[in-house]
């Protein structure tokens, strides 16, 4: 895929490049895997433009999104509208994080085209990825390792023989965990398909001599 077709999705040509190589390194190769890869990450970033996690949340909102750790107003009250603090007590624990206190939660909250959360997670996907993001968290946030951590996790968790599938269902469970936004994902694939077949080759590939 050229800068064209990526305008013509409405995502900027500056991630031609991040995503060329991440589709090379985890061979996201056809136009379907392609195109389901493009679906997902663009519902999940707002169209490859918010690349970290929004905490900012009323009371209200930390008592709805995590009763368990909210659960009376009371508790959430002190929390409300601080991103830092809500991401240390929420994530406290949790994928490899330490306590509240250690600062994990903040440090490695969710980044990148699939947000990539949690201490663990950012050792794994850095260890994959031969990057120390343990000690830069932050360049997750940057198109280059926003794209190439959701091409991590897309392999980790075998996203490509469902692509073939064409299962946006499937895909969707895998990264959201349930159907959440399901009909906006279907349509940006279907959208990204019908571009990618538009008569270009997929991205990263050759067109025949």
């Amino acid at each position: 895929m050229n800068a064209e077709q990526l305008t013509s999705l409405g995502i900027d040509p500056s991630w031609t490049d991040p995503l060329n190589a991440t589709f090379d390194r985890f061979d996201i190769n056809t136009p379907e895997r392609q195109a389901a890869f493009l679906g997902q990450c663009g519902h999940e970033s707002g169209g490859f433009k918010t690349l970290q996690e929004n905490l900012n949340y009323s009371a209200e909102g930390l008592q709805k999104t995590w009763p368990k750790r909210f659960p009376a107003l009371a508790d959430a009250e002190p929390y409300a509208r601080q991103p830092e603090k809500i991401a240390n007590k929420v994530y406290a624990g949790r994928n490899g994080n330490g306590d509240e206190a250690s600062g994990d939660g903040w440090r490695y909250r969710g980044r990148g085209c699939i947000q990539l959360t949690g201490k663990a997670n950012y050792s794994a996907a850095g260890d994959a990825l031969d990057v120390d993001l343990l000690a830069d968290p932050d360049i997750v946030a940057t198109s280059q390792y926003a794209a190439l951590t959701a091409g991590w996790f897309w392999s980790i968790h075998d996203l490509n023989p469902l692509a073939d599938a064409r299962d946006d269902l499937a895909i969707t469970k895998k990264i959201n965990g349930g159907t959440n936004g399901l009909d906006d994902r279907i349509a940006r694939t279907q959208k990204a398909l019908d571009v990618l077949n538009a008569g270009s080759p997929p991205m990263g590939l050759a067109a025949p001599s």
